[in-house]
């Protein structure tokens, strides 16, 4: 029969006697909770790779991705550019899932062509995608063997993304994989002012193109769909595997769900083309990085904009990501940035930016998500930035983990009931109570702000049309970011 006090494992009317003492731990944890966040990289394998297609696994470093994925592959190449945010931030937990190459899909192609005979022995610098390959121009090499050193320079890089074929000067360029995630990787023989062509030598670069048919994403999430991972990187920026993907995250963002996740891609492509495609876009749940001409492959890009986003966001959602370095990204020549007004238009329409210093380090400016209007076709900054969407999944979060934690196995009764102290019973009021609280925690903690108000305006109430159950209506006032000063200076004489 009940008692004065709610024991968990020790029974009422115990006839021998003795001392029993059990250990209750659910009022053991204060503070505010830590979420668990984890990066889910998608992308392409290699049949080399010994992780079977759909089939989410842990990465810790590229050299693990790429017995995982195939040296080469897309994953490896994107496992990369995580290892070079861990390497200057810290830790990220990242898993991949991967896809294979569409059957019926096309591989990218693009072509270096050289011409004339080196008349001074020097280095043929090529960059692709990014990175740098380097063979040797002998004294009189004409354009076809110079051809076939760089050929087989690119292919002497395993870890390329890319293949490489020479003829009659011709140097092609494939891609390891089918799919349009190569198309715009960029050739190129200078980036930095040291680089330059072999004397006597001339080239013409044709950046990759011609890809066709990516893998559909859908297996994949079904793949995940009972884990969760707060950030997800997609190589794929097509409209049929961003739709999957919002949908997909769209699902998990509502109140039965509540494992919140983003996505990050990144564009490549002119001013036009970038807000003409960012306008097109508007999901509260994917962020995008455009950029004009930038050496780096979009897919590595992408995974270093994304890493450098879920690190410091796990540190404090609300702090403004801004002025924060992505490591490993060539930043677009001084031709190709954009200006401040590009800049500006690019926010309007749903695509994020970014700023390069005088060393050419590349840094956050401002990321904002692909949600630009209401169903009604309004205007709407209600999830327009990262920061308060993540903000108020961390203000969920906490609610959803303070009310577990203390109340996990209680009764229900109402506002004013006479009950001994040790019965596990919990009202309104007690709730109440305890969110109020926890608000003044999360205020504490720069998470959001107004305490009193948030008192005002909250209600907790018992359902009318479910007796064991409390609705409540939570109106907290989410800190903002600081990221705009403006002052007239009026001086005096």
């Amino acid at each position: 029969m009940p008692d004065t006090t709610t024991f968990m494992t020790i029974p009422v009317g115990i006839r021998a006697g003795g001392v029993f003492v059990e250990i209750d731990h659910t009022q053991a944890v204060n503070g505010l909770p830590q979420m668990e966040r984890k990066l889910l990289l998608l992308g392409q394998r290699l049949t080399g790779g010994t992780v079977p297609a759909l089939s989410p696994v842990r990465v810790l470093n590229a050299e693990q991705a790429a017995g995982q994925f195939g040296r080469g592959s897309m994953l490896h190449a994107m496992a990369g550019a995580l290892d070079k945010v861990k390497a200057l931030y810290g830790l990220i937990d990242v898993w991949a899932v991967a896809l294979d190459d569409l059957p019926a899909g096309a591989a990218a192609t693009g072509t270096i062509t050289l011409t004339g005979t080196v008349t001074k022995a020097g280095v043929m610098t090529l960059y692709i995608g990014g990175v740098r390959v380097r063979a040797q121009a002998s004294l009189n090499d004409t354009n076809a063997q110079l051809a076939t050193k760089v050929a087989d320079a690119v292919n002497a890089n395993a870890d390329l993304p890319v293949t490489a074929s020479a003829d009659a000067g011709v140097v092609t360029i494939t891609a390891r994989h089918k799919g349009e995630a190569s198309n715009g990787m960029e050739l190129s023989t200078a980036y930095y002012d040291e680089d330059a062509l072999p004397e006597g030598i001339t080239a013409v670069c044709v950046n990759l193109a011609d890809g066709a048919g990516n893998p559909d994403v859908a297996d994949a999430l079904a793949a995940i769909s009972e884990d969760w991972f707060y950030s997800l990187v997609s190589p794929y920026t097509d409209s049929a595997n961003l739709a999957a993907i919002e949908a997909d995250l769209d699902g998990r963002w509502g109140g039965m769900d509540m494992r919140t996740g983003h996505v990050f891609d990144a564009k490549d492509g002119t001013h036009a083309q970038l807000t003409t495609w960012g306008a097109g876009r508007n999901s509260p749940h994917g962020t995008s990085w455009g950029l004009k001409a930038c050496p780096t492959w979009a897919p590595v890009r992408a995974a270093a904009f994304a890493g450098v986003c879920e690190y410091h966001g796990a540190i404090d959602p609300a702090l403004p990501l801004r002025n924060v370095e992505v490591p490993g990204v060539l930043a677009p020549r001084l031709k190709d940035r954009f200006s401040f007004n590009e800049r500006e238009l690019l926010l309007r329409d749903g695509i994020s930016t970014t700023k390069v210093d005088s060393g050419g380090k590349v840094f956050l400016e401002r990321v904002i998500t692909n949600y630009q209007k209401n169903p009604m076709g309004v205007d709407d900054e209600s999830l327009l930035r990262l920061e308060t969407k993540w903000t108020a999944d961390y203000f969920r979060y906490a609610v959803r983990t303070r009310i577990a934690l203390r109340f996990p196995r209680h009764k229900l009764a109402d506002d004013g009931i006479s009950v001994a102290p040790g019965q596990k019973l919990v009202t309104p009021a007690i709730i109440r109570a305890e969110l109020v609280g926890l608000h003044r925690e999360l205020e504490f903690a720069g998470i959001v702000e107004n305490t009193e108000q948030f008192k005002k305006d909250l209600l907790v109430v018992r359902s009318s049309a479910d007796v064991d159950r409390v609705n409540a209506v939570l109106p907290p006032n989410l800190v903002n970011q600081f990221v705009t000063f403006a002052a007239a200076v009026q001086y005096r004489l």
